[in-house]
């Protein structure tokens, strides 16, 4: 009866020694395995200052459509990565404290990013005579970046040239 109580334990102990020797695996820099952590993925600001970049290169060439292209990327890049910001910082609040500084944080920088897009693409569209397209961006900049910061004020600017409002903003 000894014998069979000692089995479980034989095997438990016997059984580990030949796993020991299968596990070669060894993590020299962690972040080499964050995927997204890099600067060329898709999923980056710093993928959105890209697009810019580049859209700021065909309006030098005098290649306006392919920079509308490169800005209207930016955007939508701009507003997932915002959007995804704002989910995880809601999700993690009264869970984390942490987290949503870090998400409000990136969130910030994602707005001041996307106001850029929607500036150069307002310009892009009064360059090309259409006002009617360039005033929801300008609206837009002014919704999320408060028409006290510089690119709303900017931004308001912009529609009295335009026409689209007449009173001044004294702040």
């Amino acid at each position: 009866m000894k014998f069979l109580k000692l089995i479980p334990i034989l095997l438990i102990f016997f059984g580990s020694f030949p796993f020991k020797s299968l596990v070669l695996a060894e993590i020299k820099d962690p972040i080499d395995y964050k995927v997204l952590s890099n600067d060329s993925k898709k999923l980056s600001i710093s993928n959105v200052d890209y697009y810019l970049k580049q859209g700021d290169k065909f309006v030098k060439n005098g290649d306006f459509d392919k920079a509308k292209e490169s800005y209207l990327d930016a955007r939508k890049l701009a507003k997932q990565l915002a959007s995804f910001y704002s989910d995880l910082n809601t999700s993690f609040k009264g869970v984390d404290a942490r987290i949503p500084k870090e998400m409000q944080s990136k969130g910030k920088k994602t707005l001041q990013i996307l106001a850029e897009s929607n500036e150069r693409l307002a310009s892009l569209y009064i360059k090309d005579e259409k006002p009617d397209v360039a005033v929801p961006l300008l609206v837009e900049t002014i919704r999320i970046m408060s028409p006290n910061s510089q690119e709303g004020k900017e931004a308001y600017e912009r529609l009295i040239q335009l026409g689209f409002v007449e009173t001044k903003y004294k702040g």
